[in-house]
């Protein structure tokens, strides 16, 4: 079933994602920079989540009982142990595992620090001086126009009925390497937490604007282990970086970008 657009849209159609339509542009806007604005500022008043998404990467939509039912502390509790377990020896000893013939040594990685699950990074709290989600996720195209142009060169603008960005992918049923219900149960709680927001995927990549992100170091090194535990490949393994490094690098950071094999 189709349902009410906005005003002012480029030509495009409607596309089923198996029970769920969608709406995708024929192209990228060629304004997409200038509409993006309005259309975050309606997404709660028409119910429409946009995104910037290559439609090959659409394929069959999750039910929301699917990201329901992930019971996301226990779920990461018990891959904490197992993923611990598997690279332990190589945090104590990291010449275990060499570096490949004419490949400078990766550096040390000291890995999380902590033995037993830590539990959830605390929520963020929303002050005055702090910008909306809405506008977090409206200053972050610009940069991914300055950073990468060739990957959203071949994005269309969606528009996903959902009452929450943060399911936005499951709907689309994203088609990624990525573990999508846990993916999506995490983009949950950071919405909730961070005011984060899907912004763009494009290829493997996720993009993810932060409209609160963590201040303190305690707060960043929970967070940095929920991104490792996401299973994206360029958390700490590639390029390769030490885990309290990463975890550094996300005090005050606006934006998160994940990518999976």
């Amino acid at each position: 079933m189709s349902f009410a657009l906005p005003d002012g849209l480029p030509p495009g159609r409607f596309l089923s994602c198996g029970s769920v339509q969608v709406w995708v542009s024929d192209e990228l806007p060629e304004d997409v920079e200038r509409s993006w604005p309005d259309l975050l500022r309606e997404q709660r008043a028409h119910g429409l989540v946009p995104l910037l998404c290559w439609p090959g990467a659409m394929g069959r939509a999750l039910t929301l009982d699917q990201v329901d039912a992930v019971r996301l502390e226990e779920v990461l509790a018990t891959d904490f142990v197992e993923y611990r377990r598997r690279r332990l020896p190589l945090w104590q000893d990291p010449t275990s595992s060499p570096a490949p013939d004419g490949v400078e040594p990766w550096p040390q990685n000291p890995g999380p620090p902590f033995e037993q699950w830590p539990g959830l990074t605390s929520r963020m709290p929303v002050t005055s001086a702090g910008p909306t989600s809405e506008e977090a996720a409206c200053r972050l195209l610009p940069e991914l126009i300055d950073t990468d142009p060739l990957g959203l060169a071949e994005c269309h603008l969606v528009l996903v009925p959902s009452r929450r960005s943060s399911d936005a992918l499951a709907l689309i049923g994203w088609s990624a390497e990525a573990p999508l219900p846990l993916l999506c149960a995490l983009l949950r709680s950071w919405e909730d937490r961070f005011g984060a927001q899907v912004v763009a995927v494009f290829g493997s990549e996720l993009h993810v604007s932060v409209a609160r992100p963590p201040v303190a170091a305690e707060h960043a090194n929970l967070l940095a282990l929920e991104h490792l535990l996401s299973t994206a490949n360029n958390i700490v393994d590639d390029p390769p970086t030490p885990f309290p490094q990463y975890a550094t690098d996300l005090v005050g950071r606006t934006s998160w970008s994940f990518w999976w094999d």
